[in-house]
């Protein structure tokens, strides 16, 4: 038998459910505007995962990078939230690199 697909299944779902978590506190101390580079290392990741060769750390890898690129499209419906009460919000916030230029860009939508 081959447990390899539900070990890599249930392994994603704990990927997944950290990424709410990160998305939550990151917008909090971070703010939404450092979306291009949450979406930026997602991509990284996921490339980087098609030149493993072991299965595990190859799946895990893109996974990882997967959310994260999730989790920069959620940064701004993220700020929405927290603005809305729905979650704490924290006024005092780090400011990337470039906020001035992201804060023209239109923040990704899925």
């Amino acid at each position: 038998m081959n447990f390899f697909g539900i070990a890599i299944g249930l392994a994603t779902l704990c990927i997944i459910g950290m990424g709410f978590g990160w998305v939550i506190h990151g917008e909090r101390y971070f703010g939404y505007l450092w979306w291009p580079y949450v979406l930026g290392l997602g991509i990284v990741l996921i490339v980087v995962s098609l030149f493993l060769e072991n299965d595990w750390a190859s799946a895990l890898l893109g996974a990882f990078g997967a959310s994260l690129v999730w989790g920069s499209t959620e940064l701004k419906e993220q700020a929405i939230r927290a603005e809305l009460g729905w979650y704490p919000f924290h006024a005092q916030k780090i400011h990337p690199p470039g906020a001035e230029t992201i804060q023209k860009w239109p923040a990704p939508h899925l």
